[in-house]
């Protein structure tokens, strides 16, 4: 028997900063789904590309709200807040979905209702080349706690959960400049079994200059403040608790080897410290 999935309603929110080529693509791919979202909700973070009046003009069944450049996070609070679906699905503006993902999800959800948040396999195009994810990209399902810590294992366009998970857990961390979705799904996933459908279901692009990876160094740094709340959090299970903090140790004593390297020696005694504290913890 379907549970009440097949009749609630579904959101998409999808963040956008001056990429209005590839913006468009992302909200055709939405809008051929085989199963239409209820609601299609584009926050402008400050683009100067025109994104706001273009869109608005060619898409005029999609909401665009527009706010100052506050970062990813910030944007996607943004339209989680204006949205009303009971289910939200986020797309980020250089990826697409292929036509029957929420159709899929929504299927899959509705007939395993004990799980409340779903993602998916995906296509990998890096530089405008198909390539193959390698090993620690494999995707699961199931209480996957211990295999996100060592890096993001869901991808937000690849996600659909139920807004109830976010009233639990909380939104995106608009502190974090980057892997603010590697911070929530660790908040998730310590709480929440995930669903996951081993068929892909999005075009996930990569390897231009704009994305976070690039634009910021040492990407673990981010990780390393969403494993300290995590773990400050105080709601880990035993084992969950250990593992996340011998991955805190583990990125800490890189980093601070990175720092000895380059004679920085407040980093070295930061993440010295981190990795005696933690590494306590055990």
């Amino acid at each position: 028997m379907l549970g009440p999935v097949k009749n609630e309603r579904i959101s998409v929110v999808i963040p956008t900063f001056n990429r209005v080529v590839e913006l468009r693509r992302a909200l055709e791919s939405v809008l051929r789904q085989t199963r239409p979202a209820d609601e299609i909700i584009v926050v402008d973070d400050g683009s100067t590309d025109g994104t706001r009046n273009r869109i608005g003009c060619d898409f005029p069944a999609v909401k665009v709200l527009f706010q100052e450049n506050r970062g990813v996070s910030s944007a996607r609070n943004l339209g989680i807040a204006a949205s009303c679906g009971a289910w939200i699905a986020f797309l980020d503006s250089d990826d697409a979905w292929l036509p029957g993902k929420l159709d899929i999800q929504l299927k899959e959800l509705a007939l395993h209702p004990e799980y409340k948040i779903c993602h998916c396999d995906e296509i990998w195009i890096r530089s405008g080349v198909r390539v193959n994810p390698m090993k620690k990209h494999r995707k699961r399902g199931g209480w996957i706690f211990a295999h996100c810590l060592p890096i993001c294992a869901i991808s937000p366009s690849a996600a659909v959960l139920h807004r109830s998970v976010l009233d639990s857990v909380g939104l995106f961390d608009e502190s974090l400049a980057a892997c603010e979705d590697y911070d929530l799904w660790l908040r998730i996933t310590s709480r929440y079994p995930v669903l996951y459908i081993d068929r892909p279901l999005i075009i996930k692009t990569g390897g231009h200059a704009d994305q976070l990876s690039a634009r910021y160094w040492g990407m673990d740094r981010f990780r390393i403040r969403a494993l300290e709340k995590i773990i400050a959090a105080g709601h880990l299970n035993p084992a969950d608790h250990r593992a996340a903090s011998e991955m805190l140790v583990q990125k800490a004593r890189i980093f601070s080897q990175g720092a000895q390297k380059r004679n920085r020696s407040e980093d070295v005694r930061k993440y010295e410290m981190l990795c005696t504290r933690y590494g306590s913890c055990k």
